[in-house]
């Protein structure tokens, strides 16, 4: 179109065709058509190709009439019959062409844009948001956070949190609605996998998430999703979390995490208190005092809320929530409950049952009350399996229980039996940290035995008092190998049998067995193991 300008200008200007075609670069021929052509008035030379209609017709023109026809009959009719439909009519094209004609054919709605401006207390808006932030010493990290906004009043509440899991998005949503002063009739959410599991394709949901619909159902608050990218249905302030990203992160440089917080503090007071929003004009502060007799009180204080989640007792008379076993009674091994979870405590209640453990975040942590454990072993039937229960029940202590016990079986692989029923009473009595700090001054100091541990117990914990039998003077010195299942035995005292002659009795011809036999002989204090396992088992039978 600037090239038919340019030679019309030419020849109004006087020039000879055959001049204007040298200065224009064009065929004389081409000036003469440009010549006979209306003036040019505009240079879309799109829009001239479509009002000129250049180039070879498609195919599936003829057929114009036909699909009119048809989406005049049926406007949502699908393009692939009407391909059939035209096919039977006599269309030989490929089905691209006949395809653009329908697009273009085809009625259309244009629905008007309406925002979801929000009356006092009515509406508040809630999303999670990531940003790499900067620090000052060049690192990156990145954060997560959460920010809630009254649409009317447009105060805001940001929080940085550990992740976007379910249980992250209604705490922090609880400790904001306080922050804010009460909870408005709705709330606004997109639609996460955290708040809205399935939906139909009329946008209405089929199916919430059921920790968060148990909180909003203990809250009072309506729920309100929106469609993905439908920023118009959040309101003036359609995107929160754009917002919040622009106005403080990506405008400020941190210290570290704590100048962090700080600063997201400061800027929360100076949006909220001291500055007029561009929306409204006026202070946030100002214009939430006309929501807060609208807004309702929060029922549950953060502290006490709790995330309900349906659980069964397992076959070891204990319930797992994320990786983390909570022991039960063994009578309600099988029975289905719910884990109603705290940010400090887990309690949990199946049929006539009920617990309270402290909540447990090492990955998988162990926690079993006391009373279970006594439970646990009278429930448990055969005299083996209530001991290596015993010592389960020990090992859940963690690091030093498993570096001890495994020490004591293999220094006394006959009598650790004993040793680990005494051990379990005294957890019983003095409490898992007691036990704990135990083992590991045991293991320090290679004092191996359950009389050892009594010991320690019994000097360093005032409360509860001393078990019966056990004081705060040294233990009587003893074998670290041998014991009898009734009472200690000295170094100085006679084996209770003719040990080398019962191994001599049980072990192969030119065994190993010999050498101790002679160790023995020889008149050594204490009998050496030999390498080769005893013939004998925990029980001390064969």
């Amino acid at each position: 179109m600037l090239k038919r300008h340019e030679i019309q200008v030419l020849r109004r200007a006087g020039h000879a065709q055959v001049e204007v075609a040298k200065l224009a670069g064009v065929s004389l021929g081409s000036v003469r058509r440009v010549a006979r052509e209306p003036e040019v008035t505009q240079i879309d030379n799109t829009q001239e190709r479509a009002r000129r209609d250049i180039g070879r017709p498609a195919k599936a023109e003829p057929f114009r009439c036909l699909v009119v026809e048809m989406l005049t009959r049926e406007p949502e009719l699908l393009s692939v019959e009407i391909l059939r439909r035209a096919k039977l009519a006599g269309y030989t094209g490929r089905k691209t062409a006949l395809y653009d004609l329908v697009s273009v054919l085809r009625p259309t709605t244009v629905r008007p844009l309406v925002r979801f401006e929000g009356l006092p207390g009515e509406f508040s808006q809630h999303d999670f948001g990531e940003v790499d932030v900067r620090f000052l010493d060049g690192a990156r990290k990145r954060v997560h956070f959460f920010a809630s906004r009254l649409k009317y009043s447009r105060w805001v509440e940001v929080a940085v949190v550990p992740d976007e899991r379910t249980e992250t998005l209604v705490r922090t949503l609880v400790d904001h609605f306080v922050a804010i002063g009460g909870i408005p009739l709705l709330a606004v959410f997109d639609r996460p996998k955290t708040v809205a599991l399935k939906w139909g394709k009329d946008g209405q949901v089929t199916e919430w998430n059921p920790i968060f619909a148990g909180v909003a159902l203990d809250l009072s608050v309506g729920i309100e999703v929106c469609w993905p990218s439908r920023p118009e249905q959040k309101g003036s302030i359609e995107n929160l979390v754009g917002w919040v990203k622009g106005s403080f992160f990506k405008q400020r440089r941190f210290l570290d995490d704590a100048d962090l917080l700080a600063q997201l503090a400061e800027w929360r007071t100076e949006v909220n208190t001291q500055r007029p929003c561009r929306a409204t004009g006026l202070i946030p502060a100002v214009r939430r005092e006309d929501e807060r007799p609208r807004l309702r009180a929060v029922k549950v204080a953060p502290d006490q809320l709790a995330l309900r989640v349906p659980v069964v007792v397992g076959p070891t008379a204990a319930v797992v929530h994320d990786t983390h076993p909570y022991s039960m009674p063994p009578d309600a091994i099988g029975i289905p409950g719910t884990l109603f979870l705290y940010r400090d405590r887990v309690r949990i209640v199946a049929g006539r049952f009920e617990a309270t453990h402290q909540r447990l975040f090492e990955p998988h942590a162990k926690s079993t009350l006391p009373e279970h454990r006594a439970q646990h072993v009278a429930a448990v039937s055969g005299k083996r399996a209530k001991r290596y229960l015993q010592r389960e029940h020990l090992l859940a202590l963690g690091a030093s229980a498993l570096d001890y016990l495994t020490e004591l079986t293999h220094r006394r692989p006959r009598i650790w039996i004993r040793d680990v029923d005494r051990l379990h009473d005294l957890l019983a009595t003095y409490g898992d940290d007691a036990v704990r700090a135990a083992f590991g001054r045991g293991l320090a100091e290679q004092a191996i035995g359950a009389e050892y541990i009594a010991h320690y117990l019994a000097a360093a914990v005032t409360t509860p008092p001393p078990m019966e039998g056990d004081g705060t003077g040294h233990p009587p010195e003893r074998s670290s190998f041998l014991g009898h299942p009734d009472e200690l035995i000295s170094r100085d005292d006679p084996l209770p049998f003719d040990l080398p002659s019962a191994i001599a009795a049980h072990a192969p011809r030119g065994g190993r067995v010999q050498a101790a036999a002679g160790a023995r002989a020889a008149g050594r204090s204490a009998w050496t193991r030999p390498s080769t396992a005893l013939p004998f088992d925990a029980d001390g039978g064969r």
